[in-house]
């Protein structure tokens, strides 16, 4: 494919880069307001530590692993250092975006699904642990997921897995899916906080929160409406979506809320704002806004009660990750099955080339698509909790994966980082 420069598309590629790299320290603020004052470096740091090791990795052979030849898993020896690649390399290439742009742009893909595990593991993982975990977590669970579903293998396009053609447009099942079945993995193997299920772990500081939900809301328009490679009506579909079905997914977890708490809380809000997003990235570019609105909505709904099993199942999964993203993943993965609507001659750039009808079931597709997204997401979850949990026991008997009770009381950012956030939480 002869590659032609489109300024237009780069321009926006290049913010959408940006947008999505700010939503890594937009979660380090999410995330570290809902832990206790005395955890919330170390919360913020894991995001930190994410951008500084995937971006390096991404680099020196992920992009390889990831957009490589091969079935299974990309050949890093094609994309290593990411120096003297033809622009007309790129899988978007068609859209007249460079390659390193678009590099760079799903750099920031890797970063943010790794930093989302975090929260699973707060107040009790060590840094040290966590950073080997960051490294070999990329490489050896999100790489291989994101080759097998984007990069040509056997998840994506015309998947050999299905027979048909699954769609995540921007990571439903790559970066949700992935992170919320890695974040359950490591919180069963971590075990719960010391007070879990006893005593409350009170976010400490719910303006951060919500500033956080805000910069993700923010850097979300570049990870949805972004990902068509171009800036086109179906760029303009996701980025619509992407207002759409947040703002009706707050609705729906603040209903559930004031049905069973009594009171809408601004907790509650931010995180519907995060189920929502979570929700309609998979299908930002595939369903209208009927679609938009129904699966917003059901995601609000669910990842409201589904944050509540933790205690149920007694699994601590400190911040939710499963709850808001694995069910969330799951929801909009799942419900393109029934929503999309993609007929004949629909185009994304991304995919360079027209697609087939890709319709739900409520738009006369049949149970096709349905069982294919439901396939590829169950593919993904059995992996990813797989192989994270033999990750983390690895990582477990070779240096240990949790603090000690006496620094887990006295509070892990003095102790694994030397300093508090406030005077008081010293």
């Amino acid at each position: 494919m002869e590659f032609t420069l489109d300024s237009g598309n780069t321009a926006w590629m290049i913010v959408a880069t940006a947008l999505v790299l700010l939503m890594t320290p937009g979660l380090a603020f999410f995330y570290g307001g809902m832990v206790r004052a005395k955890s919330v470096l170390n919360m913020m740091m894991m995001s930190f530590i994410s951008i500084a090791i995937v971006a390096v990795i991404w680099v020196l052979y992920g992009y390889g692993l990831t957009f490589g030849s091969g079935d299974y898993i990309g050949n890093p020896a094609d994309f290593i250092g990411l120096n003297g690649i033809a622009d007309d390399s790129s899988l978007a290439a068609g859209s007249g975006v460079p390659f390193l742009v678009m590099a760079g742009f799903q750099a920031t893909f890797a970063i943010i699904t790794v930093a989302l595990i975090s929260g699973s593991v707060a107040d009790r993982m060590k840094f040290g642990a966590w950073s080997a975990f960051v490294a070999i977590w990329v490489t050896i669970v999100y790489f291989p997921v994101a080759h097998a579903v984007w990069g040509g293998g056997i998840l994506g396009w015309d998947s050999p897995l299905t027979g048909s053609s699954p769609i995540d447009f921007a990571g439903g099942t790559v970066v949700h899916i992935n992170a919320g079945a890695a974040a359950l993995a490591l919180a069963l193997l971590l075990g719960t906080r010391k007070g879990f299920g006893k005593e409350p772990f009170k976010p400490h500081n719910l303006p951060f929160v919500m500033l956080g939900a805000a910069l993700l809301w923010f850097g979300w328009f570049g990870f949805n409406a972004g990902s068509e490679f171009a800036a086109d009506a179906t760029a303009g579909r996701a980025f619509l979506n992407t207002v759409v079905a947040p703002a009706v997914a707050v609705l729906g977890w603040l209903l559930v809320e004031r049905i069973r708490d009594g009171k809408p809380t601004s907790l509650g809000a931010a995180s519907g704002v995060v189920a929502g997003l979570v929700a309609i990235t998979p299908a930002a570019a595939s369903v209208d806004t009927w679609g938009a609105l129904a699966i917003g909505f059901v995601a609000g709904v669910l990842c409201a009660l589904a944050v509540g099993l933790k205690y149920k199942f007694g699994y601590d999964d400190s911040l939710d990750v499963v709850g808001v993203h694995l069910v969330g993943g799951l929801v909009g993965t799942i419900l393109i099955g029934l929503f999309a609507n993609l007929d004949e001659g629909t185009t994304w750039a991304g995919a360079g080339e027209e697609l087939s009808p890709m319709n739900g079931l409520f738009y006369g597709g049949g149970m096709t698509q349905l069982v294919t997204q439901t396939v590829v997401a169950l593919v993904a979850v059995v992996f990813s909790f797989v192989v994270t949990y033999l990750i983390g026991l690895a990582i477990k008997a070779v240096g240990g994966l949790r603090v000690s009770e006496d620094v887990e009381v006295s509070g892990i950012d003095l102790a694994e980082h030397g300093e508090t956030a406030y005077e008081e939480a010293k």
